[in-house]
């Protein structure tokens, strides 16, 4: 009964954390990570079991979004990304978590200011494009931070493509593309040090492929207003909660 308890409940991580990286467009590890840990999962095997799931319930929510898709500036941040992923996954460990901590909720509040530049300071807004350089640096950054905690990037890159000029909708989508990849780049390095931990990993992928389906979904139907809104309050949250872990 005990086990059978603690499938469910893995199962039912997966299709909550899925159900919100299919909706906007992030990884999902803001949500899994904390939730596996309070599960009893050791910080690091959740770390592992993260990165495994992603490119399972981003590919899902990939294939529903993938006609706002920005291929183009998708193989940027995928070059940036992946080898910030490599460099954060390997320098876990080398900070300590409260550290940490502070420096993700630093950067998390820029990319939500980011979300609302072209309100704020539009004749800045106007000027940043989507280029190579600034989308592959941006992405290496951000996923340097985030590959230290065990994440692939996503919770900050819908936010951070908003910055630079893309519409919600395209942000999200094309930030499930790229999640596939930074999150096999960081889980190689933690596949080798055998940080996974097997049969969580199976059913909160099970969870989180259904839920990233039934999320994705429903983004497609949701004013961009309000996805923004929801986005910009969950990264906040989220980046408070992992100071809170950290204490």
């Amino acid at each position: 009964m005990g086990q059978f308890l603690n499938y469910a409940l893995y199962t039912a991580i997966g299709l909550f954390s899925g159900f919100m990286s299919g909706m906007l467009g992030i990884g999902g590890g803001s949500l899994r990570v904390p939730l596996l840990n309070l599960a009893g999962v050791p910080l690091i095997s959740a770390f592992g079991v993260n990165l495994f799931v992603i490119p399972f319930s981003s590919a899902i929510g990939a294939v529903t979004h993938r006609k706002n898709i920005e291929k183009k500036i998708g193989l940027y941040l995928i070059i940036g990304g992946s080898l910030g992923s490599i460099g954060g996954a390997m320098l876990t460990g080398v900070f300590s978590k409260l550290t940490l901590a502070v420096i993700f909720v630093v950067i998390s509040i820029i990319t939500v200011f980011g979300i609302y530049l072209y309100k704020m300071i539009p004749t800045l807004s106007s000027r940043l494009k989507p280029g190579f350089w600034n989308v592959s640096i941006g992405a290496s950054l951000l996923n340097v931070i985030t590959g230290m905690r065990g994440g692939s990037g996503g919770s900050l890159f819908p936010p951070f493509l908003k910055a630079l000029g893309l519409d919600i909708h395209r942000a999200i989508a094309t930030s499930l593309l790229v999640t596939i990849f930074t999150a096999i780049s960081g889980l190689v390095v933690y596949l080798s040090r055998g940080n996974l931990a097997v049969i969580p990993a199976l059913f909160v992928t099970a969870g989180s492929m259904a839920g990233s389906w039934a999320g994705s979904k429903l983004s497609l139907k949701t004013k961009a207003k309000r996805l923004e809104l929801l986005l910009s309050v969950l990264v906040i949250l989220f980046s408070f909660l992992v100071v809170y872990k950290a204490l």
